[in-house]
């Protein structure tokens, strides 16, 4: 069984083969009619934090969803098909890839809309607490989600009522097109809003899983142990396109320069990590040739079975859209 720092880096190859297969199925075959937003680049982040919850905690998410939703323990298969708008996909085919599902992983929800499920995390864990336990709620959102209004109310509600929540910053630079340093004044930090708020808060190192799975188990400890919400910024980076499967650097578009997505590139997060254990592990090169073979398997074989279920039938459509009413 792999435990330990080589989970954490095993997980993350798992996340970087589904993500890049299912991106070239989507690219080439335009049967996943769903927009896709992959967080290739980004692993450490999910990885790290999912890896500190226990399966009792919530872990919701916005539309770069994916990642989490693996690293929390969501089904591969579940997900693919729901990719592919299958019936037996997460959501029975209604919601695609920005609306996963699996609570019985502690995967609690993503939705696209930009800074939605901050607040349902907040109340979430309000509610966690005051059924007590120490059940956290964790929501990842990306740094154009802290320009919404609900993320200010969100840390002053959770400041207030100390609710048992994390809120997971994956601060990649930009929303869609539109870098931070146009968009926010120079000067304070996401961090500093948040401790502004009342809300215990750190900046790490998006891209080394060790350090993101350290800060997380001490904000999750913080919040079980009554101390109130806590916010991580990871700094990170996607390496594709806002939505799709394509790259958007230096083809056009030009929103991100060349010189700086070859830098964050430099800076690959499974790269690093089998940086730091090759001492410790010389065979570790071989260990994660042989995790890309098992989950290049384990990709294909989702995929082969998404394909041959059934599509919802169209009469069911709006079955689970609304709560039945007696009458």
């Amino acid at each position: 069984m792999t435990s330990g720092p080589a989970r954490l880096l095993r997980d993350m190859v798992r996340i970087r083969v589904v993500e890049e297969t299912l991106a070239d199925h989507y690219r080439d075959e335009q049967e996943m009619r769903t927009p896709t937003h992959f967080s290739i680049g980004q692993e450490a982040t999910a990885v790290g934090v999912c890896a500190a919850t226990r399966p009792g905690d919530w872990v919701y998410t916005a539309h770069r969803s994916h990642a989490p939703y693996l690293a929390k323990g969501g089904d591969l298969t579940a997900m693919v098909a729901e990719l592919y708008g299958r019936q037996s996909g997460c959501a029975h085919g209604r919601g695609g890839s920005i609306h996963l599902v699996d609570r019985t992983a502690g995967f609690a929800g993503s939705a696209a809309i930009l800074g939605e499920m901050i607040p349902v995390a907040v109340g979430t864990a309000w509610a966690f607490a005051r059924q007590g336990g120490s059940r956290v709620a964790v929501t990842f959102f990306g740094d154009g989600a802290t320009e919404e209004g609900v993320f200010a109310e969100s840390l002053n509600l959770a400041a207030v009522r100390r609710a048992p929540v994390v809120f997971v910053c994956e601060n990649n630079l930009y929303s869609i097109s539109s870098p931070l340093a146009a968009r926010q004044p120079a000067g304070p930090t996401i961090r500093d809003r948040a401790e502004a708020a009342g809300v215990t808060a750190v900046q790490v190192d998006g891209n080394d899983v060790f350090a993101v799975h350290d800060a997380a188990l001490t904000a999750l400890r913080h919040c079980r142990d009554g101390g109130g919400p806590y916010l991580l910024e990871l700094a990170t980076y996607r390496w594709r396109e806002h939505v799709g499967p394509g790259h958007d650097h230096g083809h056009g578009q030009g929103y991100r320069p060349v010189e700086e997505t070859e830098a964050w590139i430099a800076r690959c997060p499974i790269a690093r990590a089998a940086d730091a254990l090759r001492e410790r592990d010389p065979g570790i090169d071989r260990t994660v040739a042989d995790w890309r073979e098992r989950c290049r398997e384990e990709i294909r074989d989702a995929v082969a079975h998404a394909r041959q279920q059934p599509f919802p039938d169209v009469e069911a459509l709006l079955d689970g859209a609304y709560q039945p009413v007696p009458r």
